[in-house]
């Protein structure tokens, strides 16, 4: 932790934050982990020919793309965890509950993966998927925005800083809807509504950039 002289102004987080930081980023990383140990190796006898093993791996390709696909989702909210606490400076009690909620629902995406991967094309194990990804995207945009309001928010973070990470936080539940609503519909098809991520990303930017761009106008 940095050490400044009393009086000086803060350089970083509290060290209460920075330990919860800490705890946060090995929970991801643990749980990013996971993911490629719940793909299990295929245990072939020995001497099989090379089509045999050809063969197992082709087997275990929805096991692979769920893991792809969820690492990519994993990270990009640990992303978003880093970014936001990027702008906090101050520790507050009501940042332990919301960040072990978001972290719990990050704990079980390795499960809700390997039962999909399992299970592909059916509407139980691809439904639990999307709906994990939703509500770990409502957890996370509730942490957020207790993050980038006071008493935590670092007083020199503008206004307009505060209100893009805040926007980029919406992304993950809009795409984690549309992957739940195909998923009833086919569920076959239910993580092409992930795609919709960076669509979603992109409209909400631009949302907040007409916000700035009208209070200047008006300024």
């Amino acid at each position: 932790m940095t050490t400044r002289a009393k009086g000086d102004r803060p350089s970083g987080p509290e060290h209460s934050l920075e330990r919860m930081i800490f705890f946060s980023d090995a929970v991801f990383a643990i749980a990013i982990t996971l993911l490629i140990i719940e793909v299990h190796v295929p245990a072939l006898p020995l001497g099989s020919p090379d089509q045999a093993y050809l063969h197992a791996l082709r087997h275990l390709m929805p096991n692979f793309f769920g893991f792809v696909v969820s690492f990519f989702v994993i990270g990009a909210f640990w992303a978003a965890h880093h970014r936001m606490f990027g702008l906090a400076a101050h520790y507050s009690e009501r940042l332990v509950g919301a960040n072990l909620m978001v972290l719990c629902t990050i704990v079980f995406l390795p499960f809700a993966t390997a039962f999909m991967s399992a299970n592909s094309g059916s509407l139980v194990p691809s439904a639990l998927y999307a709906a994990t990804l939703l509500l770990t995207g409502v957890l996370n945009r509730r942490l957020m925005f207790i993050v980038t309001s006071a008493p935590v928010v670092a007083t020199d973070v503008s206004p307009d800083m505060i209100a893009y990470v805040r926007a980029r936080s919406g992304t993950v539940i809009f795409g984690a809807l549309c992957a739940l609503l195909i998923a009833f519909i086919d569920p076959r098809f239910s993580q092409m509504g992930l795609l919709t991520i960076p669509i979603w990303q992109r409209l909400f930017l631009r949302r907040v950039d007409r916000q700035i761009a009208r209070k200047a106008a008006t300024a």
